[in-house]
């Protein structure tokens, strides 16, 4: 039996809602991947960059929930910049149809649309 992958999911709060449909895709029976959400679901105390470079560390990849929120989401931003200093895998995700401004935070690391298929072969490659 495969290890499910621990992934942490980087999330403007506006963007909450998509956060949980994304998460709650994984308890689906025919949803080809597993995973474990490790993002922070409430803001932490001005221990929270330590908390989250934690579990940022602790996971196999990040997915970055990419949306019209992404460009002024501080909490987002830094933990992508995180992740990247951790050398983590990362993909980005578009969560609203049409919009793609990609986020300076995110360079050259690609994001896709929100397909099955696709976060199937990012969680795969971990």
């Amino acid at each position: 039996m495969m290890r499910e992958k621990v992934v942490f999911i980087a999330f403007a709060k506006e963007n909450e809602r998509a956060r949980n449909l994304f998460s709650g895709q994984k308890v689906h029976p025919r949803t080809p991947f597993k995973f474990t959400d490790m993002s922070v679901k409430k803001p932490y105390d001005r221990a929270w960059k330590t908390r989250t470079r934690a579990r940022i560390r602790r996971s196999d990849g990040v997915i970055v929930l990419v949306s019209s929120w992404t460009r002024q989401a501080k909490g987002q931003l830094w933990e992508i910049k995180c992740a990247r200093e951790e050398e983590k895998p990362i993909r980005g995700f578009w969560v609203e149809k049409g919009y793609r401004t990609r986020p300076r935070a995110m360079g050259a690391i690609p994001i896709r649309n929100w397909t099955w298929p696709n976060v199937a072969n990012f969680i795969d490659s971990l």
